[in-house]
């Protein structure tokens, strides 16, 4: 069995090697293989990937390549977990819309819709390779944001993929141990987009603790963390996600973004260290300033999906899937993100009871947004890109979509080659 993983050489690699290693009498793998465009990151990567095989006593090899064709040849599933134009394009994505008052951020908002421009094409054509080299019957799996965006991109497509976001684990895990419980005695009903999802039942051992728990000290504690006035939680009745914050404050959001707040910017300082401290032939384990990166539980979420995908044991995950009837009032080819049970043969979603009006409606608009994005992404075509401009909740002023759509193809062009090529007219 081979698992391989594309963009292996990011800073997160080490988590999910660590992932994997705690799941050998699971999932028992033959070969690991981590694939990127960059040699020195890989040999910085890779060489700690290998120091924690080796602490672990695992028996199957981890292997390095740049070569695509080789990474993904035979394998059984392909992790993605890359980012086109690296931390320098994110931070274009989080510092270039604030020249027009807007919202700077990776996923959401204009800076989303420029990373989903860049990133579309490319895992299109690494799901071309993986159909052609990889098991016939091998699974795609997305960690690569924005994840609702590129998995649905890629279900259009007619490829074997599910997304996996690190929300809703983050959650489980910490009530979980505000409850004093396993964490598998915890369900969350968990339900709308990648990055746009509420929590509106907290299950457990099958009684719902929410309720109680919004009415408590706790909820404030909570509030804070997501960024969110505890009355909009109250109100709501639901634990949003913290990207939520970008909508429900987001001139508030702004506005410490005008003070010079930027994530990207810590990131990048984040990732030299971290960088630095995989360099030391002496590390066999993941820092822990890891965990300051982003991506907490990363490693369970995938080493757990890929292992339901590969052995059937039909495991709950919460996962980005093709809506169907899922959630009552989005389109059937909608990708919604929502509790699943997962096999050999994918996910199938669990019923989820249908959204508030408001969330319905927000959730609604997005939706729309992410067609106008894909359409764009593989395309090049300037008017479907200026109508998902108009269609994203943070921007939709023509005045500003027009402007705002020249700097961010500046900025980015030397990463949209079909828009470099005029594309088309609608």
């Amino acid at each position: 069995m081979k698992i391989a993983v594309v963009g292996g050489g990011s800073t997160y690699t080490p988590e999910l090697i660590e992932g994997f290693a705690r799941r050998t009498d699971v999932l028992p793998f033959d070969e690991i293989v981590l694939q990127d465009v960059s040699t020195e990151r890989l040999d910085v990567v890779g060489g700690l990937a290998r120091r924690i095989f080796a602490r672990s006593g695992i028996a199957g090899r981890l292997r390095t390549t740049t070569s695509l064709d080789d990474a993904v040849d035979g394998a059984a599933a392909v992790l993605v977990q890359l980012r086109v134009g690296g931390q320098q394009a994110r931070l274009v994505d989080e510092t270039l819309p604030g020249k027009f008052s807007l919202l700077g951020q990776e996923t959401t908002g204009p800076g989303g819709f420029a990373k989903a421009l860049r990133t579309v094409p490319v895992v299109l054509a690494i799901a071309e390779t993986v159909a052609e080299r990889a098991e016939p019957d091998a699974w795609l799996v997305d960690f690569t944001n924005p994840v609702g965006i590129v998995v649905r991109a890629l279900l259009d497509e007619g490829h074997r993929a599910l997304g996996l976001c690190n929300v809703a684990i983050g959650f489980q895990r910490r009530l979980a141990a505000h409850f004093g419980v396993p964490a598998n005695r915890v369900e969350l009903d968990h339900a709308g987009l990648n990055h746009l999802s509420w929590i509106r039942g907290i299950l457990v051992d099958g009684e719902d603790r929410l309720p109680a728990l919004l009415a408590s000290e706790y909820a404030e504690e909570l509030a804070e963390e997501v960024g969110i006035p505890v009355d909009l939680l109250r109100t709501q009745r639901a634990i949003p996600s913290y990207y939520l914050r970008y909508y429900y404050c987001t001139g508030q959001a702004v506005a410490e973004q005008r003070a010079g707040a930027h994530r990207a910017a810590e990131v990048l300082e984040i990732e030299k260290a971290l960088l630095a401290m995989y360099a030391d032939p002496a590390l066999d384990h993941k820092p822990d300033l890891l965990e300051q990166r982003g991506g907490a539980y990363y490693s369970e979420a995938a080493a757990g999906l890929v292992t339901s995908l590969l052995t059937d044991d039909g495991a709950r995950h919460y996962v980005d899937v093709r809506n169907d009837a899922t959630i009552a009032g989005l389109p059937a080819e909608a990708v919604v993100e929502v509790p699943a049970l997962v096999g050999r043969r994918g996910a199938r979603p669990l019923p989820v009871v249908p959204l508030a009006a408001e969330m319905l409606g927000l959730v609604q608009v997005v939706t729309a947004y992410e067609v106008l994005t894909i359409r764009a992404a593989r395309t090049g075509s300037r008017a479907a890109a200026l109508r998902a401009l108009l269609a994203n909740p943070l921007v939709r002023e023509w005045d500003l979509a027009v402007p705002l759509l020249d700097e961010l193809l500046a900025a980015n062009a030397a990463h949209l080659p079909l828009f470099r090529e005029g594309g088309p007219a609608s």
